[in-house]
């Protein structure tokens, strides 16, 4: 089995006014950056095999210091964004239920199989997703690797490794903290597991 250790990429600029970031490339804010380096410094004594990231630029710059720091060099796929959110993106819960009410209800009732207009469904994403997972295990075997990726993706893959349907990906992980740890083992002989969830750096 090989230890996956999925990190949220650091904070940025749309969080503190709750805008749906999805697909689109926002900025990390002061705090994010500073996420980062503490992942940095995790990585360092982590004893990682090799890092991942997305290929949204809050995920490649949060991944860096951590690469740098194991000396992996960062493998970047774009397998691993954030579900698309269509015209959601860029605004927030009220805008939307200004925009588009009846989409927005439906998203809500059923968040992984019902997409917001011109979006990505939460099981398409996890679609493209879990094969890239298993890929990065396989090519590790064994090994530890460091994965950065995004809030929603990640609680549609721990759905996934706890068999849990995911439309309730919201209420199961109701939230992820920007930089923290939520480790899982993925490999053949076994079925995935899930050992640490939003456990901090430091």
């Amino acid at each position: 089995m090989t230890t996956l250790v999925l990190v949220r990429h650091g904070e940025t600029l749309w969080h503190g006014e709750n805008r749906y970031a999805g697909s689109s490339d926002v900025g990390l804010t002061d705090r994010g950056a500073g996420q980062a380096g503490r992942l940095g410094g995790w990585a360092a004594t982590a004893a990682l095999d090799a890092v991942y990231s997305s290929d949204l630029s809050r995920a490649v710059i949060t991944a860096t210091p951590a690469a740098s720091a194991a000396g992996t060099g960062l493998v970047i796929d774009p397998r691993l964004r954030e579900v698309h959110f269509g015209r959601g993106e860029g605004m927030t819960r009220s805008e939307m239920h200004t925009a588009f009410p009846e989409a927005l209800a439906s998203f809500h009732a059923a968040p992984a199989t019902s997409a917001l207009p011109e979006g990505e469904t939460g099981t398409a994403a996890i679609g493209r997703a879990w094969p890239a997972l298993e890929e990065i295990a396989a090519r590790h075997s064994g090994g530890r690797v460091l994965v950065v990726v995004h809030s929603t993706l990640m609680r549609l893959i721990l759905c996934r490794v706890l068999d849990i349907p995911p439309d309730r990906y919201r209420s199961a992980f109701p939230g992820v903290l920007n930089g923290a740890l939520t480790t899982i083992s993925l490999g053949p002989g076994a079925p995935p597991a899930l050992h640490g969830y939003n456990v901090p750096t430091g």
